[in-house]
């Protein structure tokens, strides 16, 4: 069975990659893994403010909640269960990272997520997957 890694984020592409996925992978192993990026959080005014941190964690962990729902219910039309995992960190590092120490065999993404600021600083986060990962990448468009 192919260990496959979805990572989403609620963006159209994410969802194109899922629905991928549910559709080529059906017969293995599917985990998707929302990255909640504490970079995001310094962006704001309110970053400032105490206690903005932990509201602003609470607040991104329940945006990952609802996402994994609408990954299951999509996963329902395919009969297939999937495995949610959420973590922090930089997003491309952190995928990288976590589907080589969790023996992952295959990431598929969407070609790219959100946009604006935190894009133009980071940078393409599927580039960044593609270049570094050590299992094969499939970017979806």
């Amino acid at each position: 069975m192919t260990r496959i890694l979805v990572p989403i984020d609620g963006s159209e592409q994410s969802d194109a990659a899922l629905e991928y996925a549910l559709d080529e992978f059906q017969s293995d192993d599917i985990t998707v893994i929302n990255i909640i990026d504490p970079i995001e959080a310094g962006y704001t005014a309110q970053a400032t403010v105490p206690g903005y941190s932990e509201e602003w964690y609470e607040q991104s962990e329940e945006e990952a909640q609802a996402l994994f729902e609408d990954a299951r219910d999509a996963a329902d039309e395919y009969g297939v269960t999937l495995d949610t995992v959420t973590e922090v960190g930089r997003p491309s590092r952190t995928i990288v990272d976590y589907a080589e120490e969790n023996d992952y065999d295959h990431i598929v993404m969407g070609s790219h997520g959100r946009s604006g600021v935190t894009r133009v600083l980071l940078g393409s986060v599927a580039e960044s997957v593609v270049r570094r990962s050590n299992v094969p990448v499939t970017i979806v468009r």
